[in-house]
């Protein structure tokens, strides 16, 4: 298991001889992760990695496990109601300021996998996500097609549908799905779900079956505030990714002795446990772990309100799917106790770093701009006639104001007072903020 100061200030270890950096500006900043997080393989390559580096643990470790869960590939799998969960995960980093260390953590992680599998680090890594035919292309289906002169024409195809994409950029990719018509959207989360892709564009017939893609993308998290659309936020989109905070973790002002690093041993083990991944089939939970899993699954699968239920609402697939790479790289057929619980604290990690990225934020401009007004007149609240001339400058209508109301008041972030003597003219109705501690 991995060193226990690995859970110490999101990988600033405190056996450290380099002076570690402290951020001005990390109000609310999300605890790190526990040390289980940290099991087995994974953790063992943050041991040897994080001395020389000033990236953060979590992003070391989070993208250690993308890379590994696309390399094994469409193989290893859990069931749940029928439906098939690989290894391919997709994952944001986001940082405060853009001097996370999140590119430098992947350069890493793109070390040891290269040792591991070179046919795959030279071809089955790319960028530049901005439609859903573009992505289809790159691992399409053999296709075979009648010529207008009775000659067939035959594309064949991509063999190795393993892609794992780098999106330094994510803003870009989200300005991309914002344009009209664009399939981006649909067909990502068509690859986390079946890896069947396919758009109803009849001028783009291409079609990929059983593509096994996994996403790394980094963004900061003012950038994230503002770029992403609302309907990103509620379409699933948004949940099929793991969310996690990231941040430079120390100062190295000579870079590091990563050269000196003896990764031998740890890549003979990658190895077996890449070739255990390809021939295991089905994973189940062991006894102690189904037993821990039903303990968990009414906190995992229950609704939480605003955007950060609509962008966690898949924690039961995410947790597994974690649990199953840990299981993979300790060479087991089944998840135990030990998997199951640093997938569960992972998970925690990445859901306390939605929450501080997206706050209380409901995914509705409409009603978040106006609880911005509310927070702002808490002492004397608002009517609607203020909020339609003052707030949104008779820019929506009351109905729109209604449902945002609604939306507030059903999330307990608003409620309404009336007035039981109101002046002539007025409305008896004022709306304000609820407290929170």
């Amino acid at each position: 298991m991995a060193d226990h100061n690995l859970q110490s200030n999101n990988g600033q270890s405190s056996t450290s001889s380099t002076s570690s950096v402290q951020p001005t500006a990390m109000t609310n900043w999300p605890a790190p992760p526990s040390v289980d997080a940290f099991f087995g393989l994974a953790g063992e390559f943050v041991v040897l990695v994080q001395p020389h580096t000033e990236a953060d643990n979590v992003a070391l470790l989070l993208q250690f496990l993308v890379g590994f869960g696309n390399v094994i590939g469409r193989s290893a799998h859990f069931v749940a109601e029928s439906h098939r969960h690989y290894g391919n995960l997709f994952l944001t980093l986001v940082g405060d300021t853009a001097k996370g260390r999140k590119g430098s953590s992947w350069s890493h992680v793109l070390r040891v996998l290269r040792m591991i599998d070179e046919p795959w680090a030279t071809n089955g890594i790319g960028s530049g996500l901005s439609s859903g035919e573009g992505l289809i292309w790159q691992v399409r289906d053999a296709t075979e097609q009648q010529r207008p002169i009775k000659e067939k024409e035959r594309d064949l195809g991509i063999a190795d549908k393993r892609l794992l994409v780098i999106e330094e950029e994510f803003v870009r990719v989200l300005a991309s799905m914002g344009r009209d018509s664009n399939t981006l959207s649909a067909v990502l989360r068509q690859a986390w779900d079946s890896g069947d892709l396919r758009t109803m564009t009849k001028s783009s017939p291409t079609r990929s079956t059983g593509a096994h893609l996994s996403i790394v993308t980094h963004v900061t998290r003012a950038e994230l505030r503002r770029a992403m659309a609302e309907t990103e936020h509620t379409n699933g989109f948004a949940n099929r990714f793991l969310w996690a905070c990231v941040r430079r973790s120390k100062s190295l002002p000579e870079g590091g002795r990563i050269h000196e690093v003896d990764f031998e041993s740890f890549v003979r083990r990658m190895r077996a446990a890449v070739k255990f991944a390809a021939e295991v089939g089905r994973i189940d939970r062991d006894d102690q772990a189904r037993h821990r899993w039903c303990r968990v699954y009414d906190v995992l699968s229950a609704g939480k309100p605003g955007l950060l239920g609509a962008v966690t609402a898949r924690a039961e697939a995410q947790v597994m799917r974690l649990a199953c790479l840990y299981a993979l790289l300790d060479l087991s057929p089944v998840i135990k106790l030990n998997h199951l619980n640093a997938g569960l604290a992972l998970w925690d990690y990445c859901e306390r770093s939605t929450a501080h990225i997206f706050g209380s934020s409901l995914g509705d401009r409409t009603a978040d701009t106006l609880l911005a007004e509310l927070r702002q007149v808490a002492d004397i609240g608002l009517t609607r006639t203020e909020m339609l001339h003052r707030v949104f400058n008779k820019n929506k209508s009351a109905g729109e104001i209604a449902d945002a109301l609604r939306l507030l008041h059903d999330n307990g972030l608003a409620y309404r007072k009336d007035d039981p003597v109101p002046a002539v003219g007025r409305s008896a109705e004022r709306w304000f903020p609820t407290l929170t501690t």
